[in-house]
């Protein structure tokens, strides 16, 4: 049930890059694509009943078992920080876009000269 939320948050993120003609809501769109992204991974690491990544002698048999594999976790944190500063600099893109233009609308900043 969640892979269909996340393949849905997926396919609405790249029809908003794809097909929005506003700047602004190909930023959100961008946004909503990675979020789904994010949650993908994480559902993929997940393993139901698992147990913390973190092994000891006592207890390397069961860990190598039922251990939650840590990598997904550790790209969704990556991933994280990676989205945080694109939509940032995107922000400020779209700003100095509509502070030389007075517009967000691509075809209308396409067709302008100077």
């Amino acid at each position: 049930m969640m892979h269909i939320f996340t393949i849905t948050m997926i396919i609405i993120g790249f029809y908003g890059v794809l097909f929005k003609g506003n700047i602004l809501k190909k930023v959100m769109g961008l946004n909503v694509l990675t979020n789904g992204i994010n949650l993908l991974l994480i559902i993929v690491g997940y393993r139901p009943d698992g147990i913390d990544a973190i092994a000891l002698p006592s207890n390397i048999g069961y860990f190598l078992k039922s251990a939650v594999d840590p990598l997904p976790q550790a790209l969704v944190l990556t991933s994280i920080v990676i989205d945080v500063s694109v939509t940032a600099f995107a922000l400020v893109l779209c700003y100095k876009l509509f502070k030389n233009f007075k517009t967000l609308n691509i075809k209308k900043i396409s067709t302008l000269r100077g």
